[in-house]
């Protein structure tokens, strides 16, 4: 097969960071020598700020790959070491890392990037959130060649998912992940040996990502029911949605929008309705189906309200 005839003699080096990109070098570890996997350095996480490593790290290490963790590609002795690697291809999937002309330059077949979303549509860091916060019901996933631009180099292939209304950023990016996975197995043997010609993004369709920060998951009442199901979804796992009750965080897992008409209350009153418990908005209302207070587990809304009655007709908001 033409498949297993590339993959006797390609070396790819791989670079990638979080959970996305793990499905992509699993995939490759099947089909491809690995010369080397670049990760980011560790990041303290946790309440004990200790030094974790990344989703690739561990995968890395399970296999026994050659790891690099630089913490910039930009310094002159990064390049050398990776041409020294001589890899034929370089893959990346949500690195991290804006790579520098020099490393651009290594592979013969260039830097190919595994993008989560239908560029030129969500360039950017977060394109899975982009994706959802605009309210779209479909996605999907480009390979692109890489140039020195924020994922603005040619098109390889592109494979398209839907949205679904449960979706979140969090299983979303399962599925991307590993249509990602495949896409790529299926279209890099083609473009090792020349049968994709890339294609140029149109520049005037593109749209890119704003940088997504904690402070982004305190919801605003005052907006539109459906706004804030979207941002409920985009941003779970993190940053999460959050609001305040009696002063303490009050995380919103899952909610939904329903119709309520015109209500004389105004945004953040809870209020019971033949659905369950909701949250007045500046349009509709907010169906709470799963929330948690701060050091508490994660509770339904009815669970919750059977230990704390009052929330009935109290005020969210900071």
């Amino acid at each position: 097969m033409l498949v297993q005839r590339e993959v006797e003699v390609k070396r790819l080096l791989f670079m990638g960071t979080p959970e996305f990109a793990v499905p992509v070098l699993e995939a490759l570890l099947e089909q491809y020598q690995i010369a080397a996997v670049v990760t980011q350095p560790d990041r303290a996480a946790g309440r004990g700020r200790r030094l974790e490593p990344s989703p690739v790290k561990k995968t890395a290490l399970a296999h026994d790959l050659p790891l690099l963790q630089p913490p910039s590609l930009r310094r002159p002795e990064i390049a050398a070491e990776l041409k020294e690697l001589a890899p034929d291809v370089i893959v990346v999937a949500a690195f991290g890392q804006i790579l520098p002309p020099e490393v651009l330059a290594v592979p013969p077949h260039g830097c190919l990037n595994v993008h989560a979303s239908l560029l030129p549509l969500h360039r950017g860091a977060a394109p899975i959130a982009a994706a959802i916060l605009a309210g779209e019901e479909q996605t999907g996933v480009t390979l692109m060649l890489m140039d020195e631009g924020m994922d603005t180099g040619p098109i390889l292939a592109q494979a398209e998912c839907k949205i679904e209304p449960q979706d979140t950023t969090g299983s979303l990016s399962v599925k991307l992940a590993h249509l990602g996975a495949d896409l790529l197995i299926e279209a890099l043997p083609h473009w090792l040996d020349g049968r994709i010609v890339p294609q140029p993004q149109d520049d005037s369709l593109a749209t890119y990502c704003q940088t997504i920060t904690k402070k982004d998951g305190l919801i605003d009442w005052a907006l539109p029911a459906t706004d804030l199901w979207l941002r409920v979804r985009a941003y779970h796992p993190w940053p999460g949605t959050y609001t305040y009750w009696r002063g303490k965080p009050l995380k919103v897992l899952r909610a939904r929008p329903v119709a309520i008409g015109p209500s004389r209350e105004e945004p953040g009153r809870v209020i019971s309705i033949e659905d369950g418990v909701a949250v007045v908005t500046g349009t509709d209302a907010l169906l709470l189906e799963e929330i948690q207070m701060a050091g508490k587990k994660a509770l339904t809304a009815q669970e919750f309200i059977r230990g704390q009655r009052d929330f009935i007709g109290s005020a969210l908001g900071s």
